[in-house]
């Protein structure tokens, strides 16, 4: 009798851990689903998702996002982070995505699961237009002060580049950031990704006096959703999103807004 209890207990609690397991794949799109928000964590990050002259959040990935939402029937949040804390951000649930000019690499691959990539990107040296001949390679710039956002692809080329480890690393919370060090004359050059750099360094912009050296260094890299590595609903829903807003010509004309279409990838 008592083989007979232990037999149908285990049963019950095999039945429930098979039921668990049928749900998990979708659990956080339903968490999603019932609480009506989609939480998106950024930085301010031109042309990606920055603040217009109005003072509203504006940006080829907040249009984006919002058509994404709007498709699935939930209201996008976007939610401030600081871009070295992303990974902890998300797996506290304090977000629900990374959507901000994430750039796919095999180390993040471990700690993200990616969307479909959708835009095309580098990572380029931004310095003072004055003394752009000073560096016309890596190897001129060892022993230089240089400056990245923390946790980005800027970083990941200071701490790689043999050329590199001698200078001196600025760390800092934004992109944007690092641009202000060298046009404050505190650091000699800038590591950013390629569509900040461009937007901002444009003529009549306030960092018009800095200038892209587009080839040092040109790391080819593509954008993408980063998710909870659980969450295989929600990115298999966002994907079949991007598929019909590419196939519709909504994302072109969105990439167009903002002088992105040269850099779609779908």
């Amino acid at each position: 009798m008592k083989k007979r209890i232990l037999a149908i207990l285990a049963g019950a609690a095999l039945a429930l851990g098979l039921c668990g397991c049928s749900n998990s794949k979708d659990s956080d799109w339903n968490y999603i689903k019932n609480k009506g928000t989609l939480v998106v964590g950024i930085t301010y990050n031109m042309p990606m998702n920055y603040k217009d002259d109005s003072g509203e959040l504006t940006g080829f990935e907040t249009d984006f996002t919002t058509e994404v939402c709007k498709r699935l029937g939930v209201e996008p949040k976007f939610q401030l982070i600081e871009w070295s804390k992303k990974e902890m951000e998300l797996k506290s649930k304090t977000i629900d995505l990374v959507w901000n000019g994430l750039t796919v690499t095999e180390d993040r691959k471990k700690e993200f699961l990616f969307s479909t990539s959708y835009l095309r990107n580098k990572q380029v040296t931004i310095v003072k237009a004055e003394n752009a001949d000073k560096y016309p390679d890596t190897a001129a710039m060892a022993n230089i002060k240089i400056a990245f956002e923390g946790g980005s692809a800027g970083e990941d080329i200071v701490k790689e580049d043999a050329n590199l480890t001698g200078c001196t690393p600025i760390n800092c919370e934004a992109q944007v950031n690092a641009l202000m060090e060298v046009k404050a004359g505190t650091a000699d050059a800038c590591i950013v990704d390629y569509t900040l750099g461009q937007a901002l360094t444009r003529e009549g912009s306030d960092y018009s006096d800095l200038v892209v050296l587009e080839n040092i260094p040109n790391t080819d890299e593509e954008y993408a959703i980063g998710a909870r590595m659980e969450d295989v609903e929600t990115i298999k829903k966002i994907n079949e999103t991007i598929a019909e807003m590419a196939k519709d010509g909504t994302l072109k004309a969105i990439a167009e807004k903002y002088d992105l279409s040269d850099a779609l990838l779908v």
